[in-house]
């Protein structure tokens, strides 16, 4: 009782301590958080020129953005995809407003009606576009409260349809965007007669060239200062964005050559008759193997990772390692255990056959409710189908020239019916297998009629090629995975590295180990793949975060199973590349203007011959040089130069000049002027055709270099 009496008396000052505990709670949050601290929202994607791109509304996008890209693409892709659509937007959006385009409700009208004119939901009885159809179907879209409804192949709710009319709409407005700016860069006249001028007028030149390659690389000393300030003299140049460059060790889950022999012996194993006790009846049952099996398809389901094939095959259809030996095996033979595609197989030959390589056929389809590809009109059932196939064939077994008539009046297979349904030479593969079971295993004249997944076929072999022998394999395959044992050491060793690096230098570590530490430079804040590790968007997140300094090293998990220990090497901030990362490309740079300076001091002469003769070099020519295409005969690429020898007189000889591969002193030998055109026009329509052509891509990236854009992707991917 004392000690709660004494907590009453001290109430006021308890209450005051937990306030201010909660309050210094609340401030670290907001200081650890700035943009909650200052209004930076944490639900946006991308602010460009002050239009938020909402994350939700993102997210939406870039979940049906990967719905149409397939299975094949990653989150990362079709974020990035999504994200330049919305920039791009929000770019043009801005245009759009400041000129007053904007699409008016008639104009509307007519680019849905363009749009999904071709749509049968939309079309009358006369497949005509109905636009009462259109607004029909988008207001029962509008009731459905979010919930899809079909659309040609495809499902869309309202909101798919609002961004899609959106999108539609932002089609029209760019295309008379790029229409405006397009009637502005047509070419003038007087630039064609530039044009043409800088291409035909040309000068004879007489020049020698001191290339900087005739002084040795080691005869110029070139500072870290030097290359600091080659730098900042050329910001634009040498601009990066925030990277890290990392290295890692990998550690793989592959199967060992123990697990390798332990799956080949469990294969030898299958081969023979094996006894079993049964729990059940407490008997000891024989479970026949697989050399004197009669069910070769229950047993290779029951054993093997591959499910078994019932077909015959050809030697070229047979694993490219096994084929020569598979295909010269008798039939109760068995090749194997082998080694294919990540699998260790055997192989029982079960029985032969002979089957041309190719066959030319023709057939009748029959299709029916429910058959794939079977258009919506088809109203026939799987039993009416089957029955009016086997009428058919009664027919044209009795009168094969019928066989014409009947396709045209009863076929839907369209890429045979206007052949007669013929269908020329070709292999056992083109075909799904029912039709090609059919084709290559009966006889030439043969008629039958076969179902598959498209309905009822009534096929008749016309003629088959080079008849050989084919073979029925019947292989059990287990996949060469690691076992758990050989899981658990890659665990063990990965760990026993990491714990080595709280100690030791992760190259020395991983000397000493004999294991690789691969390098990966360059990893920019929105990468996805590691090269050497494939998809890996946790390591470029952690090696971005605000905790993550250099010498840092964290284990990952790879996605063909294993571990990557990685460790942060360097990491570079946006701005100008430093000084130790450019000098691979500013180092020749600088050594060329400091070459360039040793040859002008050293050279005294005024004439070409004079220099030539004193620096040791051959005096060259040039003829017909031109400003269109600054080319030297014996240098290549000078404009600096060809542009000063259009500068001088005929006969006059220029000051020395620095190029692009060394210093040049020329002397204009002739002067040869282009004979003026009548009528430019010809060459200002092809000038203006290459600046329409470029204008649009051009403008674009124009709009988004000088627009305000702040990226927040990284925070949310």
């Amino acid at each position: 009782m004392a000690v709660l009496n004494k907590i009453r008396q001290r109430s006021l000052f308890l209450i005051l301590i937990i306030a201010l505990a909660l309050f210094s709670f609340v401030l670290t949050d907001l200081f650890r958080n700035s943009d909650a601290l200052f209004g930076g929202s944490q639900d946006v994607v991308a602010t460009v020129n002050g239009t938020n791109i909402n994350r939700t509304d993102f997210m939406n996008r870039v979940e049906q953005m990967q719905n149409q890209m397939g299975p094949n693409s990653s989150s990362t892709q079709a974020m990035n995809r999504v994200y330049d659509q919305e920039v791009r937007k929000a770019i043009m959006a801005s245009q759009f407003e400041n000129l007053g385009l904007s699409v008016e409700q008639d104009q509307m009208k007519d680019l849905l009606k363009q749009s999904f004119s071709s749509y049968p939901e939309f079309q009358n009885e006369a497949g005509v576009f109905d636009e009462n159809k259109l607004t029909e179907f988008v207001n029962n879209l509008k009731a459905l409260n979010g919930q899809s409804a079909p659309l040609s192949t495809f499902q869309i709710n309202y909101q798919q349809w609002v961004s899609t009319e959106n999108n539609i709409a932002l089609g029209a407005q760019e295309r008379a965007y790029n229409a405006m700016v397009k009637s502005g860069v047509n070419a003038t006249l007087g630039e064609a007669e530039v044009d043409f001028m800088l291409e035909n007028a040309t000068r004879d030149l007489r020049y020698v060239q001191i290339p900087f390659t005739s002084i040795a690389d080691s005869l110029v000393e070139v500072s870290k200062s030097d290359i600091t300030k080659y730098i900042n003299e050329h910001k634009d140049k040498y601009k990066v964005e925030a990277s890290r460059d990392i290295s890692f060790v990998e550690f793989k889950e592959v199967a060992s050559v123990e697990d390798e022999e332990n799956l080949k012996a469990g294969l030898l194993k299958l081969l023979d008759n094996q006894a079993v006790f049964n729990e059940t009846t407490k008997n000891t049952d024989t479970i026949i193997g697989f050399t004197k099996t009669t069910d070769v398809e229950n047993f290779v389901n029951s054993n093997s990772d591959i499910t078994y094939n019932d077909a015959f095959v050809t030697k070229a259809q047979l694993p490219s390692v096994a084929a020569d030996t598979i295909y010269k095996t008798k039939v109760g033979g068995i090749y194997g255990p082998y080694k294919d595609a990540g699998y260790f197989k055997l192989s029982k030959v079960v029985a032969e056959t002979q089957l041309p390589d190719s066959v030319k056929v023709r057939h009748i389809l029959i299709p029916h409710v429910g058959a794939q590809s079977a258009q919506p009109d088809v109203t026939m059932t799987i039993d009416d189908a089957r029955v009016l196939a086997d009428s058919i064939k009664t027919v044209v077994t009795v009168n094969p020239n019928k066989f014409p008539a009947l396709v045209t009046e009863f076929s839907s297979d369209q890429g045979s019916v206007d052949n007669g349904g013929e269908y020329d030479f070709h292999p056992i593969t083109q075909m799904v297998k029912p039709f090609s079971d059919f084709e290559f295993q009966n006889e030439v004249g043969d008629i039958g009629v076969v179902q598959t997944v498209f309905g009822f076929h009534i096929i008749e072999i016309l003629d088959q090629k080079n008849k050989s022998r084919a073979i029925k394999v019947a292989t059990i395959a287990r996949k060469i995975e690691p076992s758990e044992k050989t899981i658990d050491a890659t665990f063990t060793e990965a760990s026993k590295f990491e714990l080595a690096l709280q100690k030791e230098d992760f190259q020395e570590a991983a000397k000493e180990r004999n294991l690789t530490a691969k390098p990966v430079n360059g990893i920019k804040v929105l990468d996805e793949n590691i090269p050497g590790l494939g998809s890996q968007r946790a390591i470029v997140r952690w090696a971005f975060e605000d905790g993550t300094k250099v010498g840092d090293y964290k284990r990952f998990s790879i996605p063909s199973g294993g571990y990557a220990v990685v460790q942060i090497t360097k990491s570079t901030k946006k701005g100008l590349m430093d000084a130790e990362s450019a000098s691979a490309s500013v180092l020749t740079e600088i050594r060329n203007d400091k070459k360039a300076q040793m040859i002008l001091d050293k050279i005294t002469a005024t004439s070409v011959a004079d220099i030539a003769k004193n620096q040791g070099k051959a005096t060259n020519t040039a003829s017909a040089v031109n400003m269109k295409n600054p080319t030297l005969s014996g240098a290549g690429a000078e404009p600096k130069v060809v542009g000063t020898a259009f500068g001088l007189e005929e006969g006059e000889t220029s000051k020395p000049i620095v190029g692009v591969k060394g210093v040049y002193v020329v002397e204009v030998t002739k002067i040869n002027e282009a004979t003026p055109l009548d009528n430019y026009q010809a060459i200002a329509n092809r000038l203006s055709t290459a600046r329409t052509n470029a204008a649009q891509t051009k403008v674009y990236e124009a709009l988004k270099e000088t627009a305000d854009i702040e990226d927040n992707r990284a925070r949310f991917f």
